[in-house]
């Protein structure tokens, strides 16, 4: 989960912390970011899906736009010019998934866009983006902005999810109003005396929320939250596995500026008005897309043995042609077994073909199967 490295790695405002409950650190997206603690990572994937995890994402982007009149429609109309989700339909402290697309329907980075809920900021857009692609969305922002809507960088918050079964309840014995929360809807509140963002989603596949926190504040918030039983510190290497478990999309590995969000199987992320109306970056392929097809689709494949398949393994035809390639691949705890996502050619994607997978020189027999992997258990009341 570490990558290579030019220059210094930035940290986030746990750093300190993380080192005192023993993690192991490696450069990610430029952070210098946990990937593992002393348990290691197949404990930590086993407890976020039976108790609650909790995750340092503060290397994350966020950000607000503001209108300047006052208005969320101003702002929601544009930023519906470079996503291709029903921006304006959001209600006060409703969210959606969606993505920055490019010019040619490419996916620029993937990202959540909440309409603030707090009395007074109804009209703030909140967006949180990659880390790796933070200073580009930002970038593509500012370039793209009309007149009368700021962006506003928030260099001053952490961000923490607390993920699994046991994590609202932990949550919420510090911040009761906390327990009814649905799925993909936000509230700012206090928690046990600390001003919170708190939205009900998350990226696991469970049940849980992710804290937006002044970054002053993370450290004091962080302690209060492992200080209950159900809750240990989590790292990168149990969030890929969670995630890949769930069927999630990691940006830059799963989609990227060559995947449309037809091919990605984000088609759900695409409100009706939006697939009628287009009117957004790239709207022109991703519409023929859906009318026609896309030519290749992300699926999911589950090796028949033991060896897994990693990013970059070549998928081929029962008779062996060449028709895909792995983009996520490992070890499941939850299903005890190898896993991988990728693309293939339409005509192979249907579940339950038969492929093989080239791992080291040899084809080893795997099927194509719907994803997820591991239920979802999202709350939505």
């Amino acid at each position: 989960m570490g990558e290579p490295q030019s220059g210094p790695l930035l940290t986030t405002p746990l750093h300190a912390l993380h080192g005192e409950l023993g993690a192991k650190m490696v450069p990610f997206a430029g952070y210098d970011m946990p990937v593992q603690y002393p348990t290691g990572v197949l404990t930590e994937h086993n407890w976020t899906r039976t108790h609650a995890g909790l995750f340092d994402v503060s290397h994350m982007g966020q950000c607000f736009l503001i209108p300047a009149d006052g208005r969320f429609e101003t702002a929601a109309a544009a930023l519906e010019k470079l996503v291709p989700a029903d921006v304006l339909a959001l209600k006060p402290g409703q969210q959606r998934y969606s993505q920055f697309t490019n010019a040619e329907g490419g996916i620029l980075d993937d990202l959540m866009v909440t309409r603030l809920g707090h009395p007074g900021h109804e009209h703030w857009i909140y967006l949180v983006v990659n880390a790796a692609c933070k200073d580009a969305d930002y970038a593509h922002l500012k370039a793209h902005l009309p007149e009368g809507v700021t962006l506003k960088i928030a260099d001053d918050l952490a961000l923490i999810a607390v993920q699994g079964p046991e994590a609202v309840a932990a949550v919420a014995a510090l911040a009761p109003d906390l327990a009814n929360l649905k799925f993909m809807t936000s509230v700012d509140l206090p928690i046990d005396g600390i001003w919170a963002h708190v939205s009900r989603t998350g990226y696991t596949g469970e049940d849980g929320v992710e804290i937006s926190v002044k970054s002053a504040d993370a450290v004091a918030l962080t302690k209060k939250l492992l200080a209950d039983a159900r809750v240990k510190p989590i790292g990168l290497g149990a969030r890929d596995s969670l995630r890949l478990e769930a069927g999630l999309c990691l940006y830059g590995h799963d989609i990227d500026t060559t995947t449309s969000p037809v091919e990605a199987g984000l088609t759900w992320s695409i409100q009706k008005r939006r697939r009628a109306e287009g009117g957004f970056l790239g709207a022109a392929r991703i519409q023929k897309e859906l009318a026609d097809g896309a030519p290749r689709l992300r699926i999911g494949i589950l090796p028949d043995g033991r060896a897994p398949a990693r990013e970059g393994t070549p998928v081929k035809s029962a008779d062996g042609q060449p028709i895909g390639t792995v983009t996520s691949g490992g070890f499941g705890p939850t299903i005890n077994g190898p896993l991988a996502m990728g693309y293939v050619n339409r005509r192979f994607a249907e579940p339950g073909t038969p492929v093989l997978l080239e791992v080291r020189g040899k084809d080893l027999p795997a099927k194509i199967v719907t994803m997820p992997f591991a239920p979802h258990r999202y709350f939505r009341g």
